[in-house]
């Protein structure tokens, strides 16, 4: 009999790449995966913990397959990921129905470890971090056209609000010749665009070379002659170096975006994050990157309310993003983790206090890209198609602007033949849905 696993992935992309090789490692040994977990003999909740609402989400997820545990749906309940491997000690105890808690060092343990379950026995299992396995076959879960490729495990970057280097351990990167050898996978399995995801990418490099070496990956993989997009998140300002910049302008491959997570521009608030820079430096970063890399689409995210941030400093930050007209702006109140060192701080920010200098700081922001939008109308973009909306009655896909699962999209009319999921095509922008361009192929 072949038992029956589904998985629910929550968070990141990292974690979505984890739930993947987690699929492939069930399937070699010969469970049957389906998609919906109701269906499943065994489920396996892959849970994120980064901040307090995912958290929440992740609980939710298993209270919700417990249930289905319950009424005899669903055989046995399995947590992953970073819930499971933070609160180790405590998740089988608040969250009895749970089967097996797993860290991340014993995912490639998985397969024993549901057949374990299936047979009754509860299990803590919580090896080493650094045995979680950076390489090996993955079943892939997002759309054919579409993958991420994750170039290095944890971060040593230790910025005071993030639980993440307790969590995944120190900076591990993967070798260039591995992560080619991936990406040519990917490609000959139908993957168009590949995105590179770290904690930090433009620090990759530096634990096993001596040196960063995002560039150098970069131009291997702008080689493989089936890719047609590369996009490149998570870099830090402090290590945007000129080398970099000339590649991302230089390379067609390499769509013209660039994630830059800010989180501040006050250097008070900045070094109490043991992060490094003040708004005259990130000013003049961010001008010199718009400026040798034409066309560029400008991300970043920022926190308000960190303990001890001023109305002053809340209004420099303010006032920056919008001298700054960043093309897209992600902006949350600081969540509280504990066992971090800004946890720990004097001088906590009132909840309600964060969240609505979060939300001014969106409101200005959503004005900008609407401005944005309104600027592209005339223009000509290339798209990436992502499938049909049957309720708007178009196709709508991605432009080079536009990160998967974060960005928006763009809405088409075809011009005679209908194209296919997963190609390229030219669409002229005609006019928004607030800051959705519209358009018609050409």
């Amino acid at each position: 009999m072949k038992y029956k696993v589904g998985i629910v992935s929550l968070g990141c992309a990292k974690n979505q790449v984890d739930a993947e090789m987690l699929l492939a490692s069930l399937n070699e040994n010969h469970f049957e995966i389906v998609e919906d977990v109701a269906f499943s003999d065994a489920a396996i909740v892959n849970t994120c913990s980064f901040i307090e609402p995912a958290k929440q989400e992740s609980i939710e997820e298993i209270l919700e397959l417990a249930k289905l545990k319950d009424e005899g749906k669903i055989k046995c309940l399995i947590v992953t990921g970073c819930l499971a491997e933070r609160y180790k000690d405590d998740v089988m105890k608040e969250l009895p129905e749970v089967d097996a808690v797993v860290g991340i060092g014993a995912n490639d343990q998985i397969a024993d470890i549901i057949t374990k379950a299936l047979l009754g026995e509860k299990q803590n299992i919580f090896p080493p971090k650094e045995d979680l396995s950076l390489e090996g076959k993955r079943i892939q879960s997002t759309p054919q056209h579409l993958a991420y490729l994750k170039i290095a495990e944890g971060c040593d970057n230790h910025c005071t609000y993030c639980a993440i280097p307790m969590i995944r351990g120190k900076y591990r990167s993967r070798t260039i010749e591995n992560l080619v050898k991936e990406a040519e996978w990917l490609a000959d399995g139908g993957v168009r665009e590949l995105v590179i995801i770290a904690q930090d990418t433009s620090y990759y490099g530096n634990d096993i070379y001596g040196k960063p070496m995002l560039p150098e990956l970069l131009r291997q993989l702008c080689k493989i002659e089936k890719l047609r997009w590369i996009r490149v998140l998570y870099c830090y300002p402090e290590r945007i170096t000129d080398e970099l910049i000339d590649v991302i302008a230089s390379e067609d491959k390499i769509v013209k975006y660039l994630d830059l997570p800010l989180q501040h521009c006050d250097k008070d608030v900045l070094k109490l994050m043991n992060r490094k820079g003040d708004v005259e430096y990130l000013t003049e970063l961010l001008n010199k990157l718009r400026d040798r890399i034409p066309n560029l689409t400008l991300r970043s995210t920022f926190i308000t309310g960190f303990p001890g941030e001023t109305e002053e400093q809340f209004e420099q930050l303010a006032q920056f993003a919008k001298d700054i007209r960043f093309n897209r702006l992600g902006c949350f109140p600081y969540s509280q983790e504990e066992n971090t060192p800004a946890a720990k701080l004097p001088n906590q920010v009132p909840d309600d206090v964060k969240q609505k200098r979060a939300e001014i700081i969106m409101e200005q922001q959503q004005l900008i890209m609407e401005e944005y939008a309104e600027q592209a109308i005339g223009t000509e973009v290339e798209v990436l198609v992502e499938g049909f909306d049957k309720y708007a009655e178009c196709y709508f896909g991605r432009t080079p602007a536009d990160c998967p699962e974060v960005d928006g999209n763009i809405f088409f009319t075809p011009s005679g033949i209908k194209p296919q999921v997963g190609s390229f095509v030219k669409v002229r922008i005609t006019d928004t849905i607030g800051i959705d361009p519209v358009g018609e192929m050409i």
